[in-house]
């Protein structure tokens, strides 16, 4: 009966390893990693192909240098920090978080995207003055609460997810800041995107892709 039982298990293995690979097969093709550069370290990002039009716009601003010398202009100390505000470049603070590109980008809010550490969202307007929730052409916000935002959650569009550098992020978020949540001292930042094999990031960086709907 013993060994009957054995067979059995041995079987039951053979039948489910196969399902097993598939789940954890790595992925396949590249993507875009960004690395967002600041005077107290280094993010690395991976954004979501599944919010396309954040995706393909940040990767833009990017390459064309636009996020290169603004800074993170609003950091609130258990809860997040903020930039992609072209004004935050120039000599005047009591501007910053006004400025964009002179467009907005269509919500694409997922609900399987939560506002949870580390996650990168974009920054809008309030209801009041923007009802479809339509996003900042450049503003976004990184999420520094260990435990998350979830009173955000479906409410900002979620475009992609700090996989390396958290702690920069605490960093940032300790920073001293002014009545309007400006750091005194300006954190400016470089953003850099680089192609790479999905694969590659999922093991140096140990991250799991999301699965597609």
């Amino acid at each position: 009966m013993n060994l009957l039982k054995v067979m059995a298990t041995f079987v039951m293995l053979l039948v489910l390893c196969p399902m097993a690979t598939v789940a954890q097969k790595a992925p396949k093709g590249k993507d875009q990693l960004v690395t967002i550069s600041t005077p107290h370290g280094d993010m690395k990002l991976v954004l979501y192909d599944d919010t396309p039009l954040h995706k393909e716009n940040f990767l833009k601003l990017t390459r064309e240098g636009f996020y290169n010398g603004t800074t993170f202009h609003r950091v609130i100390d258990g809860f997040m920090i903020q930039g992609g505000d072209p004004n935050s470049r120039d000599d005047d603070p009591r501007n910053d978080g006004s400025g964009n590109p002179g467009y907005t980008i269509p919500a694409e809010i997922k609900p399987k995207y939560k506002h949870v550490r580390g996650a990168l969202a974009a920054a809008r307007m309030s209801d009041q003055v923007n009802p479809k929730k339509e996003s900042s052409g450049s503003q976004f916000y990184i999420v520094e609460n260990h435990q998350g935002t979830p009173q955000l959650d479906e409410a900002y569009t979620v475009f992609g997810q700090v996989i390396d550098g958290l702690d920069v992020i605490d960093k940032i978020a300790s920073q001293a800041v002014d009545g309007r949540n400006r750091p005194l001292s300006d954190v400016k930042m470089t953003v850099q995107v680089e192609e790479m094999k999905k694969k590659k990031i999922a093991k140096k960086y140990r991250y799991t892709y999301p699965q597609a709907e």
